[in-house]
């Protein structure tokens, strides 16, 4: 660990909270490329039991921020700007196939988007605006009936978290996100 001074964690969901400042704390550099996690020491810095925090490993492996090494532990992937190329190639494919089902969006729904395209104007930190982001996209494909796609599409919506992270830290790509709405 370069930095010490990582501070404690207190939200509802434990392992949620842990999962975010671990990605914060990948893409700030604190935890380095290809660095080993230690899960005794990185548990007694963010003050949380190792549960919480094996669960945390576990979900950042699957979206590919973590390499996982039996009976060794997780090891920090870099970010890649091939592995970014490759997972934004594929929302362009997904995206447009569950709108296609989904059909025109009703009043109601409109409504909601627009509220949280509004909300996303407001808000100041990278994980509110990414996760506003997401809900929005999730919720204009609400009634896709492919629940497999809308599915594959919330898989790349967690790859590309750690990736929005850091292009979220600039206020000209969150104003280019609420254009593009």
């Amino acid at each position: 660990m370069r930095s010490p001074a990582i501070l404690s964690i207190v939200r509802d969901n434990l392992s949620d909270a842990v999962a975010t400042r671990l990605r914060h704390l990948i893409v700030d550099g604190q935890l380095a490329a290809g660095e080993r996690i230690n899960e005794s020491r990185l548990s007694q810095q963010l003050g949380v039991s190792r549960t919480p925090l094996r669960e945390a490993l576990a979900r950042l492996a699957q979206e590919g921020a973590l390499r996982s090494v039996p009976r060794i532990g997780y090891f920090v992937r870099p970010l890649d700007i091939d592995e970014f190329e490759q997972l934004y190639d594929i929302r362009p494919i997904l995206d447009p196939e569950a709108l296609h089902l989904t059909g025109l969006p009703s009043p109601r729904r409109m409504g909601q988007l627009h509220k949280i395209n509004d909300l996303i104007a407001k808000a100041r930190d990278a994980d509110t605006i990414i996760d506003l982001d997401d809900d929005f996209h999730l919720e204009l494909i609400a009634d896709c009936p492919n629940k497999v796609l809308v599915d594959l599409i919330r898989q790349i919506i967690q790859r590309t978290r750690r990736y929005e992270i850091a292009l979220m830290r600039e206020s000209r790509n969150v104003a280019v996100a609420m254009a593009n709405h």
